[in-house]
């Protein structure tokens, strides 16, 4: 009922910077938490930052100053700005949200996004 369409991934140098983007569309009421998560080859997936309606963050040790995580409630859009990348940042990265879902009945879901690869050469 809800997807996710996620955009900005690619190949950058270490020390390099990406966006990426992800929409939600569908039977949305509300998006109460989004976020971003990656995985790595041969790793669990892991989450890197979420943020709730309200604009709290949340950050994985591993990328504090260096991602910034925002979101357009009006765009039901969520983005992470990436910085100071560095190789050990090479992951697919799925976009979350839980979203209020409205059909013939509301409900909570959670839901993913395809992943975007990202990339960092050393």
């Amino acid at each position: 009922q809800v997807q996710l369409g996620e955009s900005g991934g690619g190949l950058v140098q270490a020390g390099g910077s990406l966006r990426l983007s992800c929409a939600a569309s569908g039977r949305i009421f509300s998006i109460n938490i989004m976020g971003w998560y990656r995985q790595a080859p041969g790793k669990q997936r892991e989450m890197v930052a979420t943020i709730t309606k309200g604009n709290s963050t949340n950050y994985a040790d591993s990328v504090k100053g260096r991602f910034t995580i925002s979101r357009d409630n009006a765009k039901n859009t969520v983005y992470l700005e990436m910085n100071s990348l560095k190789p050990e940042d090479t992951a697919v990265y799925y976009c979350n949200a839980r979203a209020v879902v409205v059909t013939t009945t509301i409900y909570e879901d959670d839901c993913w996004g395809q992943g975007t690869q990202v990339t960092v050469s050393s």
